[in-house]
């Protein structure tokens, strides 16, 4: 199969994992008691009965479930994601100018994550059984089990508040300054510590059952380099489980995200989510959820590629 039939097919197999997302999420927002209006009346108790049933006519609550998400999912194939009920400006507004601060932090996320589990999934393997291995395998279970708003708290508590290297608070600067970067750190580390200790053992695990392979003895015994073996013939075939893996978690990092923005008072799509699920503001949550779920199709449909383009044979499994 040609690389380009396998790209249109993995995109058309996306197309109702994101409907089934809108649909799910769009049900369960409804589920919840209450929604804006009554968090409307609760704050201003002096509204007339009347007023009520006329905002929700406004708002087209009033209306069936399905009629509702039936227009919703029309207009937003459109580009039009409604107006935001709780936060003023068009959810699409709003959501423009959040997204720069929740890329950059899974950015951060992502490059910690990667430069982490890579090298350290790479030492682990060639000295398997050792202290080095040991420690790896430490490091990455404790990685895995500490919650990432408590570690966001402890380096909060260490780094910034007990020994001023990092400023407790957003600097307020532009997103690409150098204080800006530098105050990223931290919550980056946060985001992106689960997702290396992942990686790094499952580095390790193919790193290692690559190097028990036949063709890594024949190359031995030709005399290679033991740094040419692995670094030219071990980690390409070691990286095929690691790429398809590596865009699974994707969605750690986004949902890790949503926790991160609060505990350090990032002003990110995470903690706008937060802000209006308390105010079941639906067309902004379904915005943050549905770019949430595109995110992760793309991640995957991206890894798929690269897995193609590692291993051919890949695509004739589709």
């Amino acid at each position: 199969m040609s690389l380009r039939r396998y790209i249109i097919r993995r995109i058309l197999v996306s197309i109702p994992v994101l409907f089934g997302v809108s649909v799910i999420t769009f049900g369960l927002v409804h589920l919840t008691p209450g929604d804006i209006v009554d968090l409307m009346i609760g704050q201003n108790p002096d509204l007339q009965p009347g007023e009520a049933e006329r905002l929700r006519r406004e708002f087209g609550l009033d209306q069936p479930v399905y009629v509702q998400y039936f227009d919703w999912i029309t207009n937003a194939l459109q580009g039009d994601l409604g107006p935001s009920f709780s936060q003023g400006p068009e959810t699409s507004t709003l959501l423009v100018s959040r997204l720069p601060e929740t890329i950059a932090l899974g950015l951060f996320g992502w490059v910690f994550a990667m430069v982490i589990a890579i090298p350290g999934g790479i030492y682990a393997a060639i000295r398997r059984g050792r202290l080095g291995d040991d420690v790896s395998r430490f490091v990455a279970l404790a990685g895995i089990s500490i919650p990432n708003f408590w570690l966001g708290l402890m380096l909060i508590a260490i780094f910034a508040a007990r020994f001023g290297w990092f400023p407790v608070l957003d600097p307020q600067t532009d997103l690409l300054s150098r204080e800006m970067l530098w105050w990223l750190i931290l919550p980056g580390i946060a985001v992106g510590t689960a997702s290396s200790a992942s990686l790094m053992r499952i580095m390790r695990t193919t790193m290692a059952e690559e190097l028990n392979k036949e063709y890594v003895t024949a190359a031995r015994a030709k005399g290679l380099p033991e740094r040419t073996i692995i670094l030219k013939h071990v980690l390409r075939n070691s990286l095929i489980s690691v790429v398809t893996v590596a865009a699974f978690i994707t969605a750690g990092i986004v949902s890790g995200s949503v926790v991160i923005e609060v505990v350090f008072g990032w002003p990110g799509l995470g903690q706008l989510l937060i802000d209006v699920i308390h105010m079941r503001d639906v067309n902004v949550i379904m915005a943050i959820t549905l770019f949430v779920g595109v995110a992760i199709v793309i991640a995957n449909l991206f890894a798929d590629i690269v897995y193609a383009l590692l291993d051919p044979r890949i695509r004739d499994d589709y």
